[in-house]
C-alpha cells in the first residue's frame, strides 16, 4: 500500500464514521438514473456514471452533447494490441472528464460463447486470454485518466434471451477457466475500481446476490477492493443483495436499497457492518476519482490530450481484418484513369456502432462513400445502392433535420432539444432543459425532410402510446400503439416498428414532418423513461432493378467495392440473433457483381460473424466490424494502401451457422445449460474437426513474414521472423500450447500468449513472449484450487490457430498444487 493509498483509506474511515444509518443506505441507492447522492457533510460529491464502451454518452442521451464514437469492441480486440486499448481508454477518460463523469460503465468482457449473442459486438473475443489482455489495457487507460471503470457483466451474461431471469448452468471448471478468467486477469493486471454484476443467475443464484462468486471469489481470492454495482434494475432483494456483496443498486430513486435497507438493518435481518462495508467501497471509489474532500485523487495530472478523431481512425484501420486477397487485389491500383464502383446501401449510410445502451451520438460520421469520395480523384468513383439490407422502417435519419419540443397540457413549450434521428430515448432525468415528467403532456418530433429520391415514402412509429403523424401539413395517421408480446422488457418498452402511412414525395423538395406523442403517466414505473421513434423508409424499388444497376456500374469500373451490412434489427441489445445470414438481397448482390467484375472487393460492415456464401467468388474480403465515426476515412486509407489492415480475428467465423459449436441460446424452462464445457470457439472447431470460413487469429496484411526460429527457455518463447515483403508491416505472433499425451481432459490446444512486432522490408525482429503460469493450469474443483499440469507440451508459434509456423517442445515439471494465484 502506498502512502497515498493509506491517506485515502484514512479519509474514507473518518468519513464513514460521521454517517448515520439512513445516510449510509441512501448513498447505496442511485439518486437518479446515473448518479449517487452528494453528502456535503463529509465533502462527498455526487458520483456520476455513464454508459460506454465505445464512447461516453454522459448523463444526457442527446446529440446536443456529442461523443466520440470509437469502433466496436470486436474491432478493438481485432487489433490484438493491449497498448492500443489503453490509448482508447485514455481518450474515453478525457471524454468522461469533459462531461463530468466519474465512472465509465465498461468494458464488457463476456465471451463470444455463440455467434448468436445479441451483444457479441460489444464483447471482445471467444478466448479468455485475449479478452483479459484487451480488457486490462482498456481499464488501465481509462483509470490512467482518473476515471473509474466498471467491468461487466459479472458473470455469464453471454446472450440476451431471457437475460433478466435465465439460470446459466456452468460447471465449476468451465466457469473458472473460461467465463471468470477475463475478470480475474483484469482484476490482477489493471485493478479496476468497479465491477457490474449481471441480471442472470449462475447455478441457481442471481448474480446480484451471489455471495460465493462476489464475496469469496472476486473479493476474497482475487483481492478486488472496488465497488460492485448492479446492472440497471437487476437488484431484486434488499437482504439478498447486501449479504451477497452488492454495494450499489441502480438506478434510483426507487431501488431495493435506501430506506428499505435501513429498515432491514433495524429489523435485525442484516448487520450494519454489511452496510458499512458497501459504503466503504463507494467512498474508496470517490476518493480515487477525486470526489471526496481530503483524499488525494489517484490521478492529479491527466495524460496528454488525445485527438479523438485521429485515434478513432487509427483503431478502425488497425482492427480491419483482411481475410481474402486474391492476386493482390488490395491495395487498389490508384493510377490515373482507374475507376471504382462503390455499391451498397451501407456504403452511403454506414452503420458505425451497435444498438442498445452502447449507443452514442458522434459529432460526425464518415461513411465509405464520404471516405472514398475524399480520397479518390474526381470522376474516379461511382455509386449504386445495389441492395438495401433493411426491409423495414428505421429511425428517421438521412435528410431529416429534427427537434423534440416538450409541451404542457396547455400547449406551452417547456423545453426542446435537437435529435440526430427520429429516435427519442430519454431515461431518468435525461430530458431537455425545462421539461419534467410531472409537467410534460406531449412531445413533438418536428422538423424538415429533404428526400433523396422521388417516389412513395413510408412513415411510421415505434413505441407505446398515442401518436399523431403529419407530413407536409397533413395528418396521415392518429392512433394508439398497445403493448405486444415481447419477452425482454427493453424490447417491450421500445415496441416493434409499425408502418403508418405512405406519401408521394419529390427528391430535393423539402417537406415539414411532425410526430406528436402523448406522454403517459410514469409515476407507477420503476424507471422513468420515454422512448419512441419517428420512422421512415424511402421508396421501395424493385430489388432486381437495383441489382441490375449495380451490375452495370461494376461492369463499367476497374474495381467494384461492395459494402454489405447487418442492421439494428439484427445486432443490438435485448435480443439474440436467429441466424447468421446477411439481411435482404445482399448475398444476391455480391454474386451478381462478382460475376460482372472479377475484381470485386467486399467490405463486411457487421459487428460479429455473418455467413459469406460467396467468399470464394470474390477477389478480396475485408471485415470492418462497426468501425466507429471515422470508419469511412479508415476504409479509404486501407483500400488505397496508405495503411495496412492490421486486424486478426478475435473470434472464429463459421462457414455456415450449423458449424458453430454453440447454436442454442434459448433457455429451456428458464435454464441454459453450458453443456459444451470448455469447447467453445476455436477449441471446439479443433475438437470436432470442423473447418471454419476463417479461423481464430487469422488475418492478412500487405506484406509477408517468414518465421525463422523458435526457442523456448523455461516458460519464455523467443520467435524470430523476417518481413520478406515490400512494405512495412505488423505481425501478431500467437503462441499456442498443445499437450502431448495429455493425462487430463483439456482442449487439444489453446492460446497461451501473443505479441505484435513491426518491421520494414527485409528487416528481422524477435518477439520475446512469456508464457503465463495459468496457461499450464486447470481448475481442480475437489481441492478448490488451480493445479499445474506437468508433462510434455508442444509450443506452437502461429500466424493463426491451425496455421502453425514453428514448434518446440517444453517439458514442465509439476508441483502438486499451484495455489489460488491468478
Amino acid at each position: 500500500m502506498t502512502d497515498a493509498d493509506q491517506v485515502r483509506n484514512d479519509v474514507v474511515e473518518a468519513a464513514l464514521g460521521k454517517l448515520d444509518l439512513d445516510t449510509k443506505t441512501r448513498l447505496l441507492a442511485g439518486q437518479d438514473m446515473w448518479s449517487l447522492p452528494a453528502l456535503p457533510e463529509i465533502g462527498l460529491q455526487s458520483l456520476v456514471m455513464s454508459d460506454g464502451p465505445i464512447g461516453v454518452r454522459g448523463v444526457r442521451w442527446t446529440a446536443d452533447d456529442p461523443s466520440i464514437a470509437l469502433p466496436s469492441p470486436t474491432a478493438l480486440a481485432a487489433a490484438w494490441d493491449p497498448g492500443l486499448a489503453r490509448r482508447a481508454g485514455r481518450l474515453l477518460a478525457q471524454e468522461a472528464r469533459r462531461k463530468g463523469v466519474h465512472v465509465l460503465l465498461a468494458p464488457t468482457v463476456n465471451l463470444h460463447r455463440s455467434p448468436l449473442g445479441g451483444r457479441h459486438f460489444e464483447c471482445y473475443s471467444e478466448d479468455p486470454h485475449l479478452t483479459g489482455a484487451i480488457g486490462s489495457g482498456y481499464v488501465s487507460g481509462v483509470q490512467d485518466g482518473g476515471v473509474g471503470t466498471t467491468v461487466k457483466h459479472f458473470v455469464g451474461n453471454d446472450a440476451e434471451t431471457e437475460r433478466f431471469t435465465v439460470d446459466n448452468v456452468i460447471a465449476p471448471r468451465t466457469l473458472r477457466e473460461l467465463y471468470l478468467a477475463p475478470f480475474e486477469a483484469i482484476v490482477k493486471n489493471a485493478r479496476p475500481w468497479g465491477i457490474m454484476t449481471a441480471y442472470n443467475q449462475v447455478n441457481g443464484t442471481t448474480m446480484t446476490e451471489h455471495q460465493h462468486l462476489v464475496g469469496e471469489v472476486l473479493r476474497g481470492e482475487w483481492g478486488f477492493d472496488g465497488y460492485n454495482v448492479s446492472d440497471w434494475m437487476a437488484a431484486r432483494s434488499t437482504t439478498g443483495g447486501i449479504l451477497g456483496g452488492l454495494d450499489v443498486a441502480m438506478p434510483g430513486p426507487q431501488t431495493v436499497y435506501g430506506s428499505a435497507l435501513a429498515e432491514t438493518v433495524r429489523a435485525g435481518r442484516v448487520p450494519e457492518s454489511a452496510v458499512d462495508a458497501a459504503v466503504r467501497n463507494v467512498l474508496r471509489l470517490a476518493a480515487r476519482v477525486g470526489a471526496l474532500a481530503g483524499a488525494p485523487a489517484v490521478v492529479t495530472e491527466p495524460p496528454a490530450p488525445v485527438d479523438g478523431q485521429a485515434l478513432a481512425r487509427e483503431i478502425a484501420a488497425r482492427g480491419f481484418v483482411l481475410v481474402r486477397n486474391q492476386e493482390a487485389a488490395l491495395p487498389l491500383d490508384a493510377a490515373p484513369g482507374r475507376t471504382v464502383a462503390l455499391i451498397g446501401a451501407a456504403a452511403r449510410d454506414a452503420r458505425v456502432l451497435g444498438g442498445g445502451s452502447a449507443t452514442v451520438f458522434p459529432e460526425r460520421v464518415v461513411s465509405p462513400l464520404d471516405g472514398l469520395t475524399a480520397a479518390l480523384p474526381e470522376g474516379a468513383l461511382t455509386y449504386a445502392v445495389g441492395a438495401d439490407p433493411s426491409e423495414e422502417l428505421v429511425p428517421a435519419d438521412k435528410g431529416f433535420e429534427l427537434r423534440a419540443v416538450c409541451r404542457d397540457a396547455s400547449g406551452a413549450v417547456l423545453g426542446e432539444g435537437s435529435l440526430p434521428s427520429g429516435q427519442v430515448q430519454w431515461i431518468g432525468d435525461d430530458l431537455p432543459v425545462g421539461a419534467s415528467y410531472e409537467t410534460m403532456a406531449s412531445i413533438e418530433v418536428t422538423g424538415r425532410f429533404l428526400p433523396r429520391e422521388s417516389g412513395e415514402h413510408a412513415f411510421g412509429t415505434r413505441g407505446l402510446g398515442a401518436f399523431t403523424l403529419a407530413v407536409g401539413g397533413r395528418t396521415l395517421w392518429e392512433g394508439v400503439q398497445e403493448p405486444g408480446d415481447e419477452a425482454d422488457p427493453f424490447e417491450a418498452f421500445f415496441g416493434a416498428p409499425s408502418e403508418r402511412a405512405r406519401i408521394e414525395l419529390t427528391a430535393d423538395e423539402p417537406v415539414e414532418v411532425s410526430l406528436t406523442f402523448q406522454v403517459p403517466d410514469t409515476t407507477a414505473l420503476p424507471l422513468k423513461a420515454i422512448m419512441f421513434s419517428l420512422l421512415h423508409l424511402g421508396p421501395r424499388r424493385d430489388p432486381d432493378e437495383l441489382i441490375a444497376q449495380a451490375v452495370a456500374a461494376a461492369r463499367a469500373a476497374d474495381t467494384a467495392v461492395v459494402v454489405v451490412a447487418t442492421t439494428e434489427r439484427v445486432e443490438s441489445e435485448g435480443f439474440d440473433r436467429r441466424d447468421l445470414r446477411l439481411p435482404g438481397r445482399q448475398d444476391d448482390l455480391v454474386r451478381a457483381v462478382a460475376a460482372a467484375n472479377p475484381n470485386t472487393v467486399v467490405v463486411v460492415n457487421a459487428g460479429s460473424p455473418v455467413e459469406l456464401p460467396w467468399r470464394e467468388d470474390v477477389a478480396a474480403v475485408l471485415l470492418t466490424w462497426f468501425p466507429g465515426q471515422e470508419g469511412g476515412a479508415a476504409l479509404a486509407d486501407v483500400l488505397l494502401g496508405h495503411t495496412e489492415p492490421g486486424g486478426r480475428l478475435p473470434t472464429t467465423w463459421p462457414a455456415a451457422f450449423a458449424d458453430a459449436p454453440v447454436t442454442e441460446v434459448v433457455p429451456a424452462d428458464g435454464r441454459l445449460e453450458y453443456g459444451e464445457g470448455l469447447l467453445i470457439g476455436y477449441r471446439a472447431y479443433e475438437a470436432q474437426n470442423v473447418t471454419p470460413a476463417y479461423p481464430f487469429g487469422y488475418g492478412l496484411g500487405y506484406t509477408d513474414w517468414a518465421y525463422e526460429s523458435l526457442e523456448v527457455t523455461g516458460t519464455t518463447a523467443r520467435v524470430r521472423l523476417t518481413n520478406t515483403g515490400t512494405r512495412h508491416g505488423r505481425e501478431v505472433v500467437q503462441v499456442y500450447l498443445a499437450p502431448v499425451a495429455d493425462r487430463v481432459e483439456r482442449p487439444a490446444s489453446w492460446l497461451a500468449a501473443f505479441a505484435g512486432v513491426e518491421a520494414d522490408p527485409g528487416e528481422s525482429v524477435e518477439a520475446e513472449i512469456a508464457l503465463p503460469a495459468r496457461a499450464f493450469e486447470i481448475w481442480d474443483e475437489p481441492s478448490r484450487g488451480w493445479q499445474r499440469i506437468g508433462g510434455t507440451y508442444e509450443v506452437r508459434a502461429a500466424h493463426a490457430h491451425g496455421d502453425t509456423r514453428l514448434t518446440a517442445i517444453l517439458e514442465l515439471q509439476p508441483p502438486q498444487m499451484a495455489g489460488n494465484h491468478p
